[in-house]
């Protein structure tokens, strides 16, 4: 029986196999060699001592710490959860960075948008510092205390915050889908090195658009030299991307003002191009005659200029009397003529063509680089979060629901997943789940945050908030229930399961120890005394790459407890005093079309002769995968 290695998804391994398959003629021995691959690249390497590069102190330690496996897990916690049976949605409280490592296998190419809000590095917001030796242990050390602002006159004052962001976008880019997107909010003091970053991460190619959020139409008063009234969201693609649009405004819709014989709704537009190259000289083909009879309706393009008896000769004039052109080519105008009609512009005492622009169920405005729209506004942020009740002084200025809720309209449908992985006061749950309630979608959130603690004079601390995890699970509970009161859409998921991130359940054996006969006796029972079952389950669902939404029925044999995850894909039995009676249950339990993988505690049988019969029953029943941990 194998024993699962228990760890995380080993990037570096990943990449290498990843070359093989590319190139299996750089491979010698199992290894890559360098000299090859330079020749099979050819051109493409670069070998200028000096070339154009983004570099500074600690990058290389950044990228080797994206890429080092977590030590960790994530405990489950029922008790502050919503819903834990039936959600979808997860809350975890942790390092990010470690929190992300651990989610590589079981959500490697899921998550469709990601949309983060990081520290803007302003001087005065935290920027976390991760121990290169032992981040769990660090973690732990940091939510024990106050955070610690990056004051600007640190002599490492971007170094620390491209340290901080770079590996964790590393690690981003992994769970998104190939046609994933990514969405940063940030501000002037780091845009350009931000931008420098994704552009080495996810490839120049995949920049799509930086926005300009006006969300404080007057500007703040107290800046220095000119007052600030926007920031930006800064938007790269993993490979492939598709960004849609949002649904037209009443001043749009408005235009719609005329109605066919059938009671649709359109608009007239006029067929001459106007703007730039809109003379007959710029695109001559563009250049043709419509032909029209009044008195029999008779209407067609064509390109020669005798006009038959009793019709009337249309051409496109611009307003200073000159040749113009059409905006479609002839062979289109062919194709459109049912929607095309001749107008006669009174005022200007002339013939034209128009079009018309029918109003469809599905359409969308194309997002533009500039949002000025109301629901993008700082206050509407505050405003939002004391609609839910709270004090506008619990958390200060959070994110106004719609700049989550629009770039999750352009960039996600109805059952994708959206990851937040600096999610603060969980605005971004607030508006998947609202976007859900109107377009009916499924969309599943992943929200994580650092539980940084709660200063003790504020006015957050004093209602009873410790650190910034309590503020934002309030904020999904109370955000969910308000939903569904306004709406009246009780199949709405509005629950959210809780972990929290730890040290491995299982125990690590100590070279160093001062008391190493101890140790070992202790490793005979290699779990934590303090861990459940449960614990240890979540654990081994991580490390073997199931997501932690996953169906779990949990089967009773005997007082031993058999979970079966995913309908029979898992089956786990973590218990001590394993006998052959919980073996054929787990048998029962396997189901026809798929095999099913097994997994003990290393620990957990009767002895090794019930150990011994295990495996072999079960490999005569068809199950060969056999791990324990």
């Amino acid at each position: 029986m194998e024993k699962l290695d228990g760890k995380t998804l080993d990037l570096t391994k990943e990449n290498i196999n990843a070359l093989k398959q590319l190139f299996p003629e750089v491979v010698t021995e199992g290894k890559i060699n360098f000299d090859k691959l330079k020749l099979v690249l050819g051109e493409e390497i670069e070998t200028n001592k000096e070339r154009y590069e983004f570099t500074w102190h600690g990058k290389a330690r950044s990228l080797k710490l994206a890429q080092t496996p977590s030590t960790g897990t994530l405990r489950p916690d029922k008790v502050s959860s919503k819903n834990w049976d039936e959600t979808e949605n997860l809350y975890i409280e942790g390092d990010n960075l470690e929190v992300l490592k651990l989610l590589q296998k079981s959500y490697f190419g899921k998550i469709k948008m990601i949309y983060i809000d990081p520290p803007y590095n302003t001087g005065k917001d935290f920027v976390y510092k991760d121990d290169f030796r032992d981040n769990i242990k660090n973690y732990k050390e940091r939510t024990q205390q106050d955070s610690r602002a990056n004051s600007e006159t640190s002599g490492r004052y971007h170094t620390d915050w491209l340290n901080m962001i770079y590996p964790r976008l590393k690690l981003a880019k992994n769970l998104l889908k190939d046609d994933g997107l990514i969405f940063i909010s940030i501000d002037d003091n780091e845009v350009e090195n931000l931008k420098k970053i994704c552009n080495e991460i996810f490839g120049e190619n995949s920049f799509l658009g930086c926005i300009a959020n006006i969300n404080n139409p007057k500007g703040r008063s107290d800046d220095k030299y000119f007052a600030t009234a926007h920031e930006y969201i800064v938007v790269y693609k993993k490979y492939d991307a598709f960004i849609g649009g949002f649904e037209p405004e009443d001043n749009i819709l408005k235009r719609y003002n005329k109605v066919d014989q059938y009671g649709k709704k359109y608009r007239t537009i006029d067929l001459r191009k106007t703007g730039d190259s809109d003379r007959r000289e710029d695109r001559p083909k563009m250049f043709y005659y419509f032909i029209y009879n009044e008195n029999t309706g008779e209407f067609y393009p064509t390109y020669e200029e005798e006009v038959p008896q009793g019709c009337i000769k249309i051409f496109p004039t611009k307003d200073d009397g000159s040749y113009g052109r059409w905006r479609v080519g002839i062979e289109t105008a062919k194709e459109r003529i049912a929607n095309l009609e001749p107008y006669y512009m009174l005022k200007k005492q002339k013939w034209t063509v128009n079009e018309k622009d029918y109003l469809s169920d599905d359409l969308k405005v194309k997002p533009t680089t500039v949002w000025n729209f109301k629901d993008v506004n700082s206050e509407r942020g505050t405003e939002q979060f004391i609609d839910l009740g709270f004090n506008k002084d619990i958390f200060p200025r959070p994110k106004p629901i719609g700049t989550i809720r629009r770039v999750s309209e352009i960039s996600t449908k109805e059952d994708d997943i959206i990851l937040d992985f600096f999610s603060g006061s969980a605005t971004s749950a607030h508006a998947i789940m609202q976007l859900n309630a109107v377009d009916g979608g499924n969309r599943k959130f992943i929200l994580i945050q650092l539980p940084e603690l709660i200063d003790e004079e504020t006015e957050a601390y004093k209602a009873g908030y410790r650190n910034i995890c309590d503020i934002g699970k309030e904020r999904i509970r109370l955000a969910g229930n308000k939903i569904v009161a306004e709406t009246g859409k009780s199949d709405l998921d509005i629950g959210f399961k809780v972990f929290k991130l730890d040290s491995s359940n299982v125990k690590l054996w100590d070279p160093n120890s001062e008391n190493l006969e101890q140790d070992l006796f202790d490793l005979q029972n290699n779990i934590k005394a303090d861990r459940s079952k449960e614990d240890l389950l979540f654990e081994v669902l991580l490390k073997i790459g199931i997501p932690l939404t996953t169906p779990i029925e949990e089967v009773n044999v005997n007082s031993k407890v058999v979970y079966n995850v995913g309908f029979g894909a898992v089956l786990l039995c973590l218990e001590d005093e394993i006998d052959l009676e919980v073996v054929h249950e787990l048998i029962k339990l396997k189901p026809e079309d798929f095999d099913s993988k097994v997994i003990f505690k290393e620990t957990g049988f009767r002895d090794d002769s019930v150990k011994t019969n295990a495996i072999q029953t079960l490999k005569k029943n068809g199950i060969t995968v056999v791990r324990s941990v």
